[in-house]
């Protein structure tokens, strides 16, 4: 699903790119001497776990992660702090959900208990610098990173059931990293910028049962979100 995603954002890319580029009239002439814009933007995502497994008194653990695809939808706050360089808020909602399977469970215990089903719905607040290019007639292609912080509304960070009672935990607070690439196209009444963006989490995500020798939660040495963001803004 990541390579579809990388595919499809490379081809859209390179469609727009060509139509732009064969665009005799030179739309929004203006619109990137403004100190200050605004937009919004919807998008597509798929998120699994990097996990890293430590040894623990579960022998020959064996997690992975079954990602499906989600949605995001934000809003821009754009600051021209140079001719090619901005600085972007662009807070939203992600939404979608992973599995996690517990292979080492899966003759062990209960078939329920080697499956958790994790939908999470996240308060998004990235703040990222993007670096432009000259512009070319009607398109400008970007680089952008910079930092996020996360708020899980699913998280159960407080639930007082942990995995011995079928709830698996993951921490309400999160900070990430995320880089991208992406192209503005000036059209007639606004500017079109599809974007893709992996996105990578800087802490441990996972709360811990409180067994420690948890069959679940005992072999995880560390467990963050890693993503890809295909999003398409309006400005």
């Amino acid at each position: 699903m990541n390579k579809r995603f990388l595919i499809l954002g490379f081809f859209l890319l390179s469609a727009l790119s060509f139509f732009s580029q064969t665009e005799r009239v030179e739309y929004l002439p203006t619109f990137d001497n403004k100190l200050m814009h605004y937009g919004f933007y919807l998008g597509l995502n798929q998120n699994d776990f990097k996990l890293n497994l430590k040894e623990s008194v579960v022998t020959n653990a064996n997690i992975t992660v079954a990602p499906t695809a989600g949605f995001n939808v934000g809003l821009i706050a754009d600051l021209r702090l140079h001719k090619n360089l901005n600085l972007r808020l662009e807070p939203g909602l992600v939404s979608n959900s992973k599995r996690i399977l517990f292979n080492h469970l899966t003759t062990t215990g209960k078939p329920q208990d080697s499956i958790r089903e994790i939908g999470s719905t996240y308060l998004h607040l990235p703040l990222v610098l993007k670096f432009s290019t000259d512009r070319y007639k009607n398109i400008r292609p970007y680089i952008l990173g910079g930092i996020s912080y996360d708020y899980n509304f699913s998280s159960n960070e407080s639930n007082q059931d942990d995995n011995s009672a079928g709830q698996f935990r993951m921490k309400t607070h999160n900070f990430m990293y995320e880089v991208g690439i992406g192209v503005d196209f000036y059209l007639y009444f606004f500017k079109f910028s599809p974007s893709i963006r992996g996105v990578f989490a800087l802490n441990n995500e996972i709360k811990y049962d409180d067994d420690a020798n948890s069959q679940w939660t005992a072999p995880v040495n560390f467990m963050g979100t890693r993503g890809i963001f295909l999003n398409f803004a309006f400005e």
